[in-house]
Order: structure tokens, then C-alpha cells, then sequence
């Protein structure tokens, strides 16, 4: 299923994206988050309740809201986990590739997750160095802890896209990444959450950055250094892992910053994530 968070008439509510329009779910949970919570059995429920009878409003006629828009916690990323991306980064910053032997995690505060068509805030006095990056994002469905791989998609609800907007010369001037990953808006994710029985392999999804319609980013998720069960098993060792938890697994090459000349991000550009079996992820930056 493809299920959004979406307003209508004022009113915001979740539902099954379909072929004939939204079906809306709240007579199965008042919120995604309560969906995800309610486990296998929720799910079960919201499928078998998309008869042909049930009424579709048409996707135009929606507007979309981030899959979750009141996130619990700070959404998890990955650095670094391409190593083209990991390349690109060591080169632009006069640094000698290393690969890194253990995943490298921040996260992105709570205030900075967008919806689709959502506007990128961009004020030049805080940071004019804004940056996309193109992530596969996993929605964790049942919450646990020293979760081993083996065992590791048992615990994902699903998948969404997820731009991970960077402030640059924030990330350096503060020598770590959460402040310049942290400002309002800089996680745009969408356009809706695709179950986990739909991606049969993750590992296997083309991922492409457009800006203004130029390819910037394209790559494959087969090409993370840690992939998605390792990710769970190493972050969920020694710390609890929660229902609606979102995990950004990092982003392939192609950045802005690394590029020569260097390119950022400006009021009017239209970026777009788009992920294979998931769909496209469309924000406009805004002054």
C-alpha cells in the first residue's frame, strides 16, 4: 500500500493512495503514527477495508502532508554510506579517502521534517550554502533493540523518499553535522509511506536528485556501504529503536558542495528525490 498523510476541506487524516484516488483510512487509525503502532494487525485491516466500493477523492484534489508530520524523535541519518558520495567528500574537503569502518550517524531535529511541495525555507543570513542530498528513508514499524540483521526487516513498515537539505557552511563552521542539518524545513519526506511488502528489495531501488530538471544525483541503493539490515543491527545495538522511528540510509554521489564549481541551492529552484517503486519528491526553495 502507498499510504499519505493528506488535508481535505480542513480537515487532516491518512489514507491508501490507489489507482482510482485517496481512500480515506481513518476509520482503521486517527494518524500514521497510531497506524504504525497498531502493527501487522492495522495493516491487515486498512488492506482488507480497500474494497472497490469504498469511496477515492482524486490525488489533485488532496494536498499532501509528510507521511508522519509530528515525528517522535530526531529522524537517524547515515553519512558517507556510498562510497562515490564518501569520495566526492573527502576530495572537496582536501581530505585523503579513508573508508570508514563503522557507519557514521547524526540526526536532523524534529522541526525540520517538510512535506511534499512544501517550501524549503532559504534565508541568506543564517546560510547560503544549501545543499540536496537524495535519500531512501525506512519507516521502522516494530520497535526493538540489539535487533540482529538476520531479523532486521521483520521491524520496517516501510519506505519513503526523503531529501536530506544540508546547510554547508554550517556543517563546517560547527565541525558536526546537526546544526547544519537541523534548520526548519531541511527534511522534506514523501510524497507517502510505501509498505514494506511492496519493496521486495530495497537494496535493488534506482535513486535520482533532479534540480530545475538537471539531473544532479543517480544511483542505486545496491551501492550502500552499510546496507539497510546492517544499518538496524548496528544502530539498534544497545539503544531502543520505536515504532515510527524514521532512518535516512544516506546519500550517493553528486552533491552540491563536491561539485566544481561548487553548487547550492537558490530561492525558486524546484528539487526533486525520486525513488524507484516509491515515487517523486518534489520541494521548491523559498526566500
Amino acid at each position: 500500500m502507498k499510504l499519505a498523510t493528506y488535508e481535505l476541506d480542513g480537515r487532516t487524516t491518512i489514507g491508501a493512495v490507489t489507482e482510482r484516488g485517496v481512500i480515506d483510512l481513518s476509520a482503521i487509525a486517527p494518524d500514521m503514527l497510531s497506524l504504525i503502532d497498531g502493527g501487522s494487525a492495522a495493516l491487515a485491516q486498512a488492506r482488507s477495508y480497500l474494497t472497490p466500493d469504498r469511496p477515492a477523492v482524486p490525488i489533485e484534489a488532496v494536498t499532501l502532508l509528510a507521511p508522519i508530520p509530528r515525528v517522535r524523535r530526531n529522524v537517524m541519518c547515515l553519512g558517507l554510506n556510498y562510497v562515490e558520495h564518501a569520495k566526492e567528500s573527502a576530495e572537496a574537503r582536501g581530505r585523503e579517502f579513508k573508508q570508514h569502518q563503522h557507519p557514521v550517524f547524526f540526526t536532523k531535529a524534529t522541526h525540520t521534517i517538510n512535506r511534499p511541495d512544501g517550501v524549503i525555507p532559504f534565508d541568506a543570513a543564517v546560510s547560503a550554502d544549501i545543499d540536496w542530498e537524495a535519500e531512501l528513508a525506512v519507516i521502522i514499524g516494530r520497535g526493538g533493540k540489539n535487533i540482529p540483521a538476520s531479523a532486521a526487516f521483520d521491524h520496517i513498515f516501510g519506505y519513503t523518499c526523503l531529501n536530506d537539505v544540508s546547510a554547508r557552511d554550517l556543517q563546517s563552521n560547527h565541525s558536526q553535522f546537526f546544526k547544519g542539518k537541523s534548520l526548519d524545513g531541511a527534511c522534506p519526506i514523501g510524497p507517502w509511506i510505501v509498505t514494506a511488502d511492496e519493496i521486495p528489495d530495497p537494496q535493488a531501488l534506482d535513486i535520482t536528485c533532479r534540480v530545475n530538471g538537471v539531473v544532479k544525483q543517480h544511483s542505486n541503493t545496491r551501492y550502500m556501504i552499510f546496507n539497510i539490515p546492517a544499518i538496524i543491527e548496528i544502530l539498534s545495538r544497545g539503544m531502543t529503536l520505536d515504532a515510527g522511528d524514521i532512518i535516512a540510509t544516506g546519500t550517493p554521489s553528486g552533491v552540491g558542495f563536491a561539485r566544481k564549481p561548487p553548487e547550492f541551492l537558490k530561492p525558486g529552484d524546484v528539487v526533486e528525490v525520486e525513488i524507484a517503486g516509491i515515487g517523486v519528491l518534489r520541494n521548491r526553495v523559498g526566500a
